[in-house]
């Protein structure tokens, strides 16, 4: 498929829904890039399940302390305020309800918010991870992810047929081609890319897209 967006522009396109101040986990991986893509005025706070909170941006190469890791095994750095604390701790503020937001990767969502995120069939992981606490504790779950797998097959579809990570949790997929709210069980549409109209979205989409008002334009900056 072609003009779409690249992973860079969808992580910045959900960059800026976040609040400044806010508490914020990325999940491991893709979603670890919408920490580049911060506005400017805007400083969030990010939380590792491993035991960081407010911590930097990555070091330079050759410079990292493999003593400071996030959940990702990627070296960060320390900014002034940054705490340290036992992983149970960790969870604690996840399960508390104390994260703003939690940002994770899909492999698919349906239309009732549920999200299946992780596998153990083959290049899969031994176990869900932090994932399931996450999507319960966080006020707020994203999800950001290509809109059709690599094969052409829709990841927004109207039951997950993969082992869920959660049930009813997410409120927004933002994804190469579109932003789509989860509303009453519903995917609705908010944004789009321009140049592809309802119908040909819809086709790449496995439920029904609803309209709820105008639909604005998906425009990215290129980063």
């Amino acid at each position: 498929m072609t003009g779409k967006l690249t992973n860079a522009q969808i992580a910045w396109r959900a960059a800026q829904d976040i609040h400044d101040g806010a508490y914020v986990n990325l999940g491991i991986g893709f979603p670890e890039m919408v920490a580049r893509f911060q506005p400017k005025g805007r400083q969030a706070i990010f939380h590792t399940e491993n035991g960081i909170l407010g911590f930097g941006e990555a070091p330079a190469p050759g410079q990292e302390d493999w003593d400071l890791i996030n959940a990702g095994k990627k070296a960060v750095t320390l900014k002034p305020g940054t705490a340290f604390f036992h992983h149970a701790d960790s969870f604690a503020m996840v399960r508390g309800g104390h994260l703003d937001v939690a940002i994770l990767g899909a492999y698919q969502v349906a239309q009732t918010g549920d999200l299946a995120n992780w596998s153990t069939g083959p290049k899969g992981v031994p176990a869900v991870g932090g994932a399931m606490d996450l999507v319960h504790g966080a006020k707020r779950v994203a999800v950001i992810t290509d809109h059709v797998t690599k094969d052409g097959k829709p990841k927004l579809l109207d039951r997950c047929t993969l082992p869920l990570t959660g049930v009813a949790c997410v409120t927004r997929v933002y994804t190469s081609l579109a932003v789509v709210d989860i509303v009453d069980g519903r995917f609705v549409l908010r944004e789009k890319l321009p140049s592809l109209s309802f119908e040909e979205l819809q086709s790449l989409t496995g439920a029904p897209l609803h309209l709820d008002g105008g639909v604005a334009d998906l425009t990215c900056p290129e980063v």
